[in-house]
């Protein structure tokens, strides 16, 4: 059974069991729902959706051409990824300017779409939207949730007994921009390489090469998510919100 260009194997060796990356895509977006609406987070503004629409659109033009024209200038290596990052910055900017769930995964939809649009094609889809929402921007909302909306510490009101680094916003974007940045180091070589890959394709999982891209990615993704954080937290200070 085929459909789009997507084969559905579900019995290639070494694949991540699909009944494993269900349960956590339901469980993992039950919560977000649940914990949004307990927690009281208002729809999307105008406003709201302005911000990710040009933050999805920017996304597309750094990924294929700015930081791609970048990227010729620097050495193939998985341990630098110009366009990815610069596309971590972007998300992490605008999730800092809306601070509501659902700003990550309806961004990676939107960035999805233009993509398919301007590069890719919609071959594979929807299994792409699913995978970009669900790992990318869902590890962004369930950040936003933790929070309780006062992502990077936008927001954040010391109380009286908080004393020394713990009154610091800045150091709370660096806490969660490190881990959204470890978190978003985990997609590509594993829920990509060791799922989506042999799901669409039929490909063969080699999880070395999957485990390497992983350590590869880690360094680099913490340290620009970090700085990413940081630098959110200054431009909706600038911008007054």
């Amino acid at each position: 059974m085929s459909f789009n260009g997507i084969k559905f194997a579900t019995s290639v060796p070494g694949m991540i069991p699909w009944e494993i990356v269900l349960a956590y895509f339901v469980i993992a977006t039950g919560l977000v729902l649940y914990f949004s609406k307990k927690i009281g987070f208002k729809g999307f503004t105008t406003i709201d959706l302005v911000y990710i629409g040009i933050g999805a659109a920017f996304s597309v033009v750094w990924e294929f051409y700015i930081g791609a024209f970048i990227s010729r200038a620097i050495p193939s290596t998985p341990f630098v990824s110009i366009t990815f990052w610069g596309r971590m910055f972007i998300v992490f900017i605008v999730a800092a300017l809306v601070r509501k769930p659902g700003v990550g995964m309806l961004s990676l939809t939107i960035f999805d779409v233009l993509a398919d649009i301007f590069h890719y094609g919609f071959g594979g889809q929807p299994l792409y939207f699913i995978y970009e929402a669900l790992t990318y921007g869902l590890f962004v909302d369930i950040m936003i949730v933790i929070s309780r909306g006062k992502l990077f510490g936008i927001g954040y009101k010391p109380s009286n007994g908080s004393v020394g680094i713990i009154r610091s916003p800045a150091l709370i974007a660096a806490i969660q921009g490190a881990v959204l940045g470890l978190l978003w180091a985990i997609p590509d070589p594993i829920f990509y390489y060791a799922f989506f890959r042999p799901l669409i394709y039929g490909a063969i999982v080699n999880w070395q090469y999957a485990i390497f891209h992983l350590i590869a990615f880690i360094p680099g993704d913490i340290i620009i998510g970090i700085i990413a954080a940081i630098t959110s937290l200054r431009i909706v200070k600038a911008v007054g919100q």
